[in-house]
This record gives C-alpha cells, structure tokens and sequence, in this order.
C-alpha cells in the first residue's frame, strides 16, 4: 500500500513541472527581506525563548485569536486575557487543535501547518488526537540552543528586517542590536499615525516636532515610514500633514507605505477591554482614488514625491491602485511607485494570486520587491515561502497553457528579483 502523502511535503502548491523547477531551483535559495513587520526590537536585542509554544505560536497573534473566537473560545484561550485569567498553555494548544479541524480552506491552516514543519519537524495534520503527541515534540524542541529570536531569523535565512515603531520611541533596543550584530539587520520603520490623530483632533501643528524625530529615525538606519489611514483625504489637515510628511521621506530618501482601507476597533466593548491590535479590525470601503491621485499630484508638482509602496485592505482597490501608481512612476527609478503585497486579510491564495495578475495585467510584474509579514510572531517567515509558491505556480501554469514563453532560465531570474533581489536594490540595503 501507497504511503500516504504528508500535507506539507516539497512540492506544496507546486502542480506543474514548471512551477516546481522555479521554486526548487531559483526561490527556494533566497534570503528574505522583511521591510514590514511589528516584531518587538526588545525581544530581539534580548534573543527571546520561550518555555511552550504556545507562548510563540499564538500570543500576540490575533490572526489565531480571531479563529478561536470564531470556534466558540472564551477569551482566556484566545489572548489570554480572559475574565478568568489565561488558560493554562496545554489548553490554550488543544484548544487552537481543535478549531484547526474546522479551518479548512483558511490560510491559518496551511501557515500554521508550515511552520509546524519548518521549525518543529512536524508534518502531521495538527487536530484534537494530535495535539497533545505534537505539543510535547514542540515543547522538546524549545529547548533547543538555536531556538530563540534570533535563532529563528537566521535559521529562516532572514537578511534584513523593519519593525515598526512610533516616531517617540527613543530606539534604544535598535541601537542595542546594532551594537552586536548577528548576521540580521533590523532597523526602524517610521510610523507616526499616533500622532497625526492627536494633531487633528486638537487642531496643533505637530510638525516641527515629527522633524526632530524623523531626524532621530534616519540617524538611526531608518529608511521606511509607514502610515496606516482609514481612507486617503482630499483635503483638510490630516491631507496637509500627510503631504508635509511625505515631503520628508523624499529628502531624506525614505520609502513611503500607505495603506488604507481598514476600520479598526469595531467592537468597543472588547477594545476597552483588551485595546488596539487584539482581532478587531475588518475590511473599509472608503474610496480614495482622488484623494490618492490628488496627494501624489501635488507632491510631483513640488517634486517631492518619494518612492511609494500602495497597499489596500479592501480587493476591490487593487486594479485602481496599479492604474494611479502608473500616472506617477519617473526615472531613473525602476518601479518607483509599487502595488504593495497582498497583506492582513488578503494574504491568502486568493488575495496573493489577485494582487500578482493586476500587477502583471497593469505594471511590471519584474519590478516587484515582494511579500512582507505584518507580523508579531517570530514563525510567520513561512509566509514568504507560501508567496514564492504561489509565485512559481502562477508563472509555472502559464507556461505549460503555453501563456508566457518556456524560458525558465529567465523567469528564474525574475523569481529570484521579486523573493529578494528587488527589495535589496528598492530599499538600498546592500544585503
């Protein structure tokens, strides 16, 4: 009798002998680039470990919380901040088993399949008669010399990585980690939406006060910001102070992101008991096509505009974003204004393969710097390899229906540009 397949085995989302070739040969081998992240610096500077796994695997990760929550757990198995105090981590593991046996087609369910293999050599379906034989074997694994923070960023071939960080933050942990370098470099990423919230709501000028800041963030290696918005104004202060922050990422050479397109906080009652970033945020349906094309216009008038990266919550955008990007991208950058990964709700097979055809359809696919993690957890670099997968087997299938030419020596070298090479070069990180 046939031995039965693993799930996660090599050829996981690899269908055609083009798409395998592209991943085994060119994107398998190539480091990562995490220009968008929230890890904690202090845990990085401080090389973490944990004692259970589900200390790494589900706190801080309200993609799972949400999922408990959906499969009927009191918030003491989800975030641990229950009225009855945490659960204990055992029942905390079991209890995200449990629900994994009803999450087929949820990206949660191969992501978390993925790093069970990659990092615990477990390549059994994760279930409630699994969970407590795949607990201990990860417990056991914990104690591991290289299990730890910076232990896992190596051991995922991680080069480079940009948390995210508000612009008060003294970034004494970055400075700690610059002080004793581990083969990773980890700088700062300007995230100044705290503040722009405050200025408006009391009508102050904040902006000789981000100055100073921005100046303390470049001295210290950053090259990103990054500014999370509801929908992009028209007009009005919040535009005006966006516009003059914008005008500093382009003089000092930074990378602006904006993404757009999410209400956060939609359950109050649950936002005054465990605060922002807890699972409580969904799709907007705001519409900022002119406030967008509205802000880059003016800033290419005072030639100012940065180099850009466009992210939207909501699928519907996509397309419009690839078509506006066009109206303003200028040499001699190559790609200088980008459809940004699909990301949050829209990292998922659906979501990666929509954001992939309306780049190919409408930009250059080549020019693409690449997948990020938007995450807190030191496992979610698998979420680059779910990319490149989907990546190779996009351009693996077009191949065989005879869509794009049988050169895969060439389209290896643009799988090798977007996994790495074009973040590397986009970004100037000398990895």
């Amino acid at each position: 009798m046939a031995t039965k397949k693993a799930f996660i085995n090599d050829d996981f989302l690899l269908t055609t002998k083009a798409a395998k070739e592209l991943y085994h040969r060119y994107a398998e081998k190539m480091p990562i680039i995490d220009y968008h992240c929230h890890l904690p610096p202090a845990e990085i500077a401080e090389d973490k470990r944990w004692d259970d796994i589900a200390d790494v695997w589900l706190g801080g990760d309200h993609y799972k919380w949400r999922q408990l929550r959906s499969n009927g757990f009191e918030e003491r198995f989800c975030s641990g901040r229950g009225k009855d105090g945490c659960a204990s981590g055992w029942e905390r593991f079991e209890a995200f088993a449990k629900s994994m046996e009803r999450m087929v087609g949820n990206p949660l369910f191969d992501w978390s399949h993925l790093e069970l293999a990659r990092y615990f050599g477990v390549t059994e379906r994760l279930c409630g008669a699994s969970a407590k034989r795949i607990y201990d074997k990860c417990n056991r694994q914990l104690k591991a010399k290289w299990f730890s923070a910076r232990g896992l960023m190596k051991k995922s071939n991680v080069k480079v990585v940009c948390t995210t960080d508000d612009p008060d933050d003294t970034l004494e942990w970055h400075r700690k980690i610059a002080a004793e370098p581990f083969g990773v470099k980890v700088l700062p990423a300007w995230r100044p939406d705290r503040i722009l919230k405050e200025a408006v709501a009391k009508k102050k000028d904040p902006m000789a006060h981000l100055a100073e800041r921005h100046k303390h963030f470049e001295a210290n290696g950053c090259v990103l910001s990054d500014y999370g918005l509801v929908d992009i104004p028209e007009k009005g202060l919040y535009a005006d102070l966006l516009f003059e922050c914008m005008k500093m990422d382009a003089k000092a050479g930074w990378t602006t992101q904006l993404h757009f397109n999410c209400i956060r906080n939609l359950n109050t009652r649950m936002f005054g008991t465990l605060g922002p970033d807890s699972g409580y945020d969904a799709i907007g349906c705001a519409d900022s096509a002119l406030g967008l094309a509205r802000l880059f216009d003016r800033l290419e008038q005072a030639d100012a505009l940065p180099r850009c990266i466009l992210y939207s919550l909501n699928p519907r955008d996509t397309e419009m974003l690839a078509s506006v990007m066009g109206c303003f991208q200028k040499a001699p950058e190559r790609g200088k204004i980008q459809l940004g990964a699909a990301w949050w709700f829209l990292d998922q097979k659906d979501g990666m393969r929509k954001q992939l055809e309306a780049l190919s359809a409408l930009g250059s696919l080549g020019n693409f710097v690449g997948m990020l993690t938007d995450s807190r957890s030191f496992l979610s670099y698998t979420r680059h390899e779910y990319f490149r997968r989907l990546l190779c087997q996009k351009l693996g299938e077009e191949v065989e229906k005879g869509e794009i030419p049988n050169d895969l020596k060439w389209l290896g070298g643009i799988v090798e540009d977007i996994s790495f090479n074009n973040a590397n070069r986009y970004f100037g990180f000398g990895a």
